[in-house]
């Protein structure tokens, strides 16, 4: 039986521990707060994503469609559909035309019905669809999770040491068979040039039934509801983000120094920004809070956010940014230690002639 230990309680160290111990393997999850989801998993927008939001990537598209359904299949009560569910392409703004945005959707597969935008009370808009994604709940997850893992779980004990040898991995002393650090690279970093990036996401109170509106795609904006029917957050692709780091402590320090001053300045430009496309934005929302967490994303112009998994002797580094591709990381995980550990390919001389010679000497006695 292998042994393994988890750094970090959020989505994928959640479900990676959940898959391993379902398959009979010793697991324990070190979470350095007193809850789950309490970094960037219970700090972002809640959406599960079906790939409309990746344009630019196919393997981000294709991750997401795939996983979005397993997710469902597996885990059935944490998330909900969103009713009115909207991806609108403007006219000028965006850095592909609606036409193109259409074909790149119909290509990967993914199912939509197109809508007049002003049917939607939308401006400035060349095109829309709408689209069938859900709303993560935070809270089931939480609770889901803390229930399921059970005696697994180590909260409150951030780890402090991880010795990578060859007959194992040591987590503050304790032998595992293997490491698995999903902390996003915030633990150990990971083998790839990622930048680090602190995020203001915002709050609004608003009308119980209002759509979610996603401007895709490129600098745009959205607006998506959370598991509180009445409460929505607004994400820009330019104002949110308030830097790159280049290590997880730097961005830290960025986060936790953020002003009431830097909040009420980004509201102002986002809430401009959304109102050209959504023009009564101010009218119907009423601003809540700010949300402050931080992505880790890899370098380059081409939106990758697709599931990675990075091996070094005995420990496994997962960076992803998307809650669909869990399954992809559990699977790459698992399928690294069987073609380690005995699903190579034995040298042994190939059986096809004699089994040829066999089935004709059965046909010519016949």
């Amino acid at each position: 039986m292998l042994k393994f230990g988890i750094i970090g309680g959020g989505w994928y160290g959640c479900h990676i521990a959940s898959s391993l111990r379902a398959l009979g393997f010793e697991v324990k999850l070190f979470e350095q707060h007193d809850r789950l989801f309490h970094e960037a998993s219970g700090n972002n927008q809640f959406r599960l994503h079906q790939g409309f939001h990746y344009a630019r990537h196919s393997a981000t598209r294709v991750q997401s469609r795939d996983g979005c359904s397993r997710f469902i299949e597996r885990y059935p009560g944490l998330s909900a559909p969103v009713a009115n569910n909207i991806y609108a392409v403007p006219v000028g703004d965006s850095l592909v035309d609606y036409d193109t945005y259409r074909l790149v959707m119909t290509s990967t597969g993914l199912h939509f019905d197109e809508v007049a935008a002003s049917d939607l009370d939308l401006t400035n808009i060349a095109g829309a669809m709408r689209t069938s994604e859900r709303v993560l709940n935070l809270t089931r997850a939480r609770s889901y999770f803390e229930s399921s893992l059970g005696d697994c779980l180590r909260m409150g004990e951030p780890v402090r040491t991880v010795v990578n040898a060859s007959e194992g991995v040591e987590i503050d002393g304790e032998r595992f068979d293997f490491a698995i650090d999903a902390s996003w690279g915030h633990f150990e970093g990971v083998p790839a040039q990622v930048f680090y990036e602190p995020t203001l996401l915002l709050y609004y109170e608003g009308p119980p039934d209002f759509p979610a509106v996603t401007l895709v795609d490129g600098p745009l904006c959205s607006i998506y509801p959370t598991e509180i029917d009445t409460l929505y957050t607004l994400s820009s692709v330019p104002f949110t983000p308030l830097g790159r780091c280049d290590t997880a402590g730097e961005a830290r320090a960025a986060r936790d120094e953020v002003t009431s001053a830097l909040v009420e300045q980004r509201r102002m430009a986002m809430e401009r920004q959304i109102s050209r496309y959504v023009p009564g934005f101010r009218d119907l929302f009423r601003f809540a809070g700010p949300q402050l967490a931080i992505k880790t994303k890899p370098h380059g112009a081409f939106d990758d956010r697709s599931c990675h998994v990075f091996q070094t002797g005995n420990v496994f580094s997962v960076l992803s940014g998307k809650i669909d591709t869990i399954f992809f990381a559990v699977e790459r995980i698992l399928a690294l230690i069987e073609a380690e550990r005995g699903g190579m390919a034995l040298h042994v001389p190939s059986s096809l002639r004699d089994d040829i010679r066999r089935v004709s000497r059965q046909v010519e006695q016949q």
